[in-house]
């Protein structure tokens, strides 16, 4: 297809348009916002190359004199949302900074939420994917372990993060389809279970289950799991700390 190259090539590093012409009638940036709002409205399957050159008005072939290939078109597409991280001024405390930029992942993946479908590491050579990982790495400034174990830190919380949103989002997009309420599926698997515990072959299961429990947070179960895996990194002469003052919703933003 014309205008996608036969070898490897970083989207950043290829001129806004090839050829030669008039000044391009889009940016990238343009581009990208049009996939965002698809993709945002209906999926990330509805942002295909020719329904962005629809919503911008310019023909599909067009289209590809400024993106080689769809798979760079995501790429736009991530680094767009990514300029919604709030990197201010380090505070000081790496865990605190990394539950901080954690929290504003997850609500980055509520508000889009198609991002866990395309989000890979290959993304991070983008503008405001290397402002993300120079601020988390300043952040880091304190953590007194090398510099390696520093990026599987940041890719670690990322990895957290990425996972739990898009089991939230199974569960949620499963409940959406199923011709019963949740609150009937949980009693039917509930009474399974009890079954399954009362026949004795369970025995560790049933000690769990008759120990007195406390409902279901989602947000606690995410914050508790950011604070062991950061506590994890912690040096042995740095005393751990279970969590970090909340400051803005984990969803929301």
């Amino acid at each position: 297809m014309a205008g996608r190259p036969a070898e490897p090539e970083v989207i950043w590093a290829r001129p806004e348009r090839t050829g030669r012409g008039p000044k391009p009638a889009y940016s990238r940036g343009d581009i990208a916002a049009a996939a965002v709002r698809i993709a945002d409205a209906e999926g990330i399957d509805a942002a295909s190359m020719r329904r962005v050159a629809a919503e911008l008005g310019c023909g599909t072939m067009s289209l590809y004199n400024y993106v080689p290939r769809k798979e760079d078109l995501y790429e736009l597409m991530v680094d767009a949302v990514s300029a919604e991280y709030d990197l201010g001024e380090s505070s000081g405390d790496w865990r605190a900074d990394m539950t901080v930029i954690a929290r504003q992942t997850r609500a980055i993946m509520y508000r889009h939420p198609w991002v866990t479908r395309v989000m890979t590491t290959a993304y991070g050579f983008s503008p405001n994917a290397l402002r993300y990982l120079e601020w988390c790495l300043g952040a880091l400034e304190p953590l007194a372990i090398d510099p390696g174990l520093k990026m599987q830190l940041i890719a670690m919380v990322n990895g957290t993060v990425m996972a739990t949103v898009r089991n939230e989002q199974a569960m949620a997009e499963r409940a959406r389809g199923l011709p019963w309420s949740e609150e009937q599926e949980q009693a039917v698997r509930g009474a399974y279970l009890a079954g399954q515990v009362a026949s004795g072959a369970y025995p560790h299961l049933a000690a769990l289950l008759a120990a007195p429990a406390e409902p279901v947070d989602a947000e606690e179960i995410f914050e508790t799991g950011i604070a062991r895996l950061l506590d994890s990194f912690t040096p042995r002469t740095e005393a751990p700390r279970t969590e970090a003052p909340r400051t803005e919703t984990s969803r929301t933003g």
